[in-house]
């Protein structure tokens, strides 16, 4: 019998401890009954709105990428680069960046968001690392100079280039 009293206090315990913090969040804010319904309905109808449309853009920009690639080509990574030269006007930070490198099985191409800026296939480039910088030379002529904002990315590339036939 002094089981069974024991394991109901115990419960009982339990219980209250978990009702005090329950009470304890919702009185500090964290509960569900905050807001009353149609608030929270005015507050998720934008932000449901918004969500839908950055998805949208996200996925359009993907679907056009995807179909500039030839079959059995496969990305082997795809990196941010930000413009070398302070001179160029930097994009809005909730758009992302701007420029994109793109490493795939066939060659590299260069994005401007949604826009192929140019495309070479690995056997006609020569890919030179210089500090942070990435030079990219296509039949003899420069390419582009880019700065890589992810540490390290150049040496990837450069090893990919290797990899793949370039000089």
């Amino acid at each position: 019998m002094d089981r069974d009293n024991d394991v109901m206090r115990r419960t009982r315990t339990v219980r209250a401890t978990v009702s005090a913090g329950i009470a304890g969040a919702t009185a500090s804010g964290l509960g569900a009954a905050v807001l009353p319904w149609w608030q929270v309905l005015a507050l998720a109808l934008p932000a449901t709105g918004l969500a839908g449309w950055t998805g949208w853009r996200i996925s359009r920009v993907a679907g056009i990428r995807a179909a500039s690639m030839e079959p059995g080509e496969r990305v082997i990574g795809m990196y941010a680069v930000r413009p070398p030269y302070t001179e160029h006007t930097p994009s809005w930070s909730y758009e992302g960046a701007q420029y994109h490198l793109r490493v795939t099985s066939h060659g590299v191409e260069m994005w401007e968001r949604a826009e192929l800026i140019w495309k070479h296939p690995w056997p006609e480039l020569r890919v030179i690392v210089d500090g942070p910088r990435l030079r990219i030379h296509h039949l003899g002529q420069q390419a582009g100079t880019m700065l890589l904002e992810q540490p390290g990315a150049a040496a990837e590339v450069r090893l990919a280039a290797r990899r793949h036939g370039a000089a």
